[in-house]
């Protein structure tokens, strides 16, 4: 499978892993990520407000961790990503600043349906200790070649 479809997988078969993304959370990233998304939640941005609640500290908002899957999977299925895609997942865990995120993927399952080939990848965020932060499943139509 080329480029010039968006498909960046060498190819769409069971047990492929998707690219992994990597990436620090630090409360700096969480105060931009409040500003752009107009989310000021002091969970996410007071750290005195945020150690006398049931967190213990401030967390990263959701958003920005699925922002962290959407580029693994635009990564991986380029514009298909983009446009012919559902993601569901499940919060497991808060992401606190200081963690190193790992985003990984594993197409589960391809299916055929006239001309396009449904890819179900199931999809996990953790931290460095291997605790879940997200699990889940993303489904991506892909043009056959």
């Amino acid at each position: 499978m080329g480029m010039e479809a968006g498909v960046r997988l060498p190819e769409l078969s069971e047990g492929i892993s998707l690219p992994e993304v990597k990436r620090l959370v630090t409360q700096e990233n969480i105060n931009l990520y409040a500003e752009v998304s107009t989310d000021f939640n002091p969970i996410h941005i007071d750290p005195e407000y945020a150690k006398k609640t049931p967190a213990g500290g401030t967390i990263a908002h959701g958003m920005l961790l699925l922002a962290y899957i959407s580029q693994m999977m635009t990564a991986a299925f380029g514009r298909n990503w983009l446009s012919g895609s559902s993601l569901s997942v499940r919060f497991r865990t808060p992401a606190r600043p200081g963690n190193t995120l790992t985003v990984s993927g594993t197409i589960r399952k391809v299916t055929e349906d006239n001309d396009q080939k449904l890819v179900n990848c199931e999809i996990l965020c953790q931290n460095q200790n291997g605790d879940p932060i997200i699990t889940g499943e993303a489904k991506v139509k892909v043009e056959k070649q």
